[in-house]
């Protein structure tokens, strides 16, 4: 069944990758066919959906039910080639009538030519509620992000005007296996419970895009700066939340996951008026930040044992140890020639300065940057210049957040 996105597609490391659409796009499609049905008291297969990004879809309806007063229905989420823990799922969307009384109505009636209906937007089951200030939420409401809400909010207001309805419609987007799939989602790190958010800002999934996963750090920085958090602990994957928790006495809980994305982080945190951040990571990514690599995805760049290789040189090592050091396949294993030359320390503080300068470089020293650096064989490794000072003001950052809540 085409669904609008045949022709819609990426090119990513050779492969070509189909387009999906939204959990937003599903609830909106949804609603629109729940409406539409409770108004006309006709049955739908399926929808046509106008999507921000342009893209017309065309979504099939799925477990259709009636009552006197409501219609539910669903429409299957089809992630395209994008690795989504959302993708198959079925989002509900049910709509009810009520009664707007006289005065509500006349309310109404003054704010527009033609007379709109009052709709209720909420989240049922499988949709998460708001713990946590920081999001574009307010706390206690349900977690559909603002364009989705816009979308099925025009979606029911179009349907009521065309078939003339003047009461009230109540709109509940529930996902019956949302709880079980928001385990696996940055929700639970940001204080959204009991199920997953209603998302999209262009109502189409982009197979492997970076700008999703960009936008989830943001979301996940700003919430921790509008609790007060103005020195940000961030780790690059699960190696440095492991380190930080096992060998670190700082709040192991509030770090940030920034993936490969270091440059980006420290942008973003520059803009939102973020003072200082700390990374915790393992030498294997965080060495290549010290030749100025701040996306250190390995298809961006590599250059780890050429990085190591260089700072043993300045470290006074051999050509023996250099070339042995562009022999090693991981950093473990260059770090085990360092080891039985006898310069691993002098190495890594060579590797040190170097991260601190590009760090300071990305940020034209407009914040306080710093790194903490290990190995899960050697261990703690270095630190750079401004670590320790980032250590001290996180740890009565701490203090102060624990104070206040």
């Amino acid at each position: 069944m085409k669904n609008g996105l045949e022709d819609q597609y990426v090119i990513k490391n050779n492969k070509r990758l189909r387009y999906g659409y939204t959990t937003g796009s599903c609830a909106a499609g949804a609603a629109r066919g729940a409406v539409r049905m409770l108004l006309s008291g006709e049955t739908l297969s399926e929808v046509e959906l106008d999507t921000p990004k342009g893209i017309t879809l065309t979504l099939q309806l799925h477990d259709i039910t009636r009552g006197e007063t409501y219609v539910s229905c669903a429409v299957q989420k089809d992630a395209g080639d994008d690795p989504d823990t959302t993708n198959g799922i079925l989002v509900y969307v049910k709509a009810e009538k009520f009664s707007v009384s006289a005065a509500e109505q006349a309310g109404q009636q003054q704010k527009t030519e033609k007379s709109r209906p009052q709709i209720i937007l909420d989240g049922g089951i499988g949709v998460g509620r708001v713990t946590k200030p920081g999001l574009s939420q307010n706390v206690g409401e349900a977690a559909i992000n603002p364009v989705p809400r816009a979308m099925i909010l025009r979606e029911a207001e179009e349907a009521a005007q065309e078939y003339d309805y003047e009461g009230g419609l109540k709109l509940t987007v529930s996902v019956p296996q949302g709880e079980e799939i928001a385990k696996k989602t940055f929700n639970p790190r940001l204080g959204i419970l009991g199920g997953i958010s209603i998302l999209g800002t262009s109502g189409i999934v982009e197979p492997m895009s970076e700008k999703a996963l960009i936008e989830s750090i943001h979301v996940e920085m700003k919430q921790h700066f509008c609790q007060g958090e103005n020195y940000i602990l961030v780790t690059p994957g699960n190696y440095g939340a492991d380190y930080l928790r096992e060998h670190m006495s700082i709040p192991f809980e509030n770090n940030i996951k920034c993936s490969n994305y270091v440059g980006e982080t420290i942008d973003m945190a520059i803009d939102m008026g973020v003072k200082g951040i700390l990374f915790v990571a393992h030498i294997g990514k965080f060495v290549k930040v010290a030749a100025g690599i701040m996306n250190t995805h390995s298809h961006c760049a590599d250059g780890r044992m050429e990085v190591l290789c260089a700072s043993a040189i300045r470290a006074g090592g051999s050509l023996e140890c250099a070339r042995e050091i562009l022999e090693a396949g991981t950093t473990d294993e260059a770090l085990a020639v360092l080891d039985s030359y006898g310069i691993l320390k002098e190495t890594m503080a060579v590797v040190m300065e170097k991260i601190q300068f590009y760090l300071d470089h990305r940020s034209y020293e407009q914040i306080l940057l710093g790194a903490v650096v290990f190995s899960n064989v050697y261990g703690l490794l270095g630190q750079t210049r401004d670590a320790e000072e980032l250590i001290h003001k996180i740890q009565e950052q701490a203090v102060g957040v624990n104070d206040i809540s």
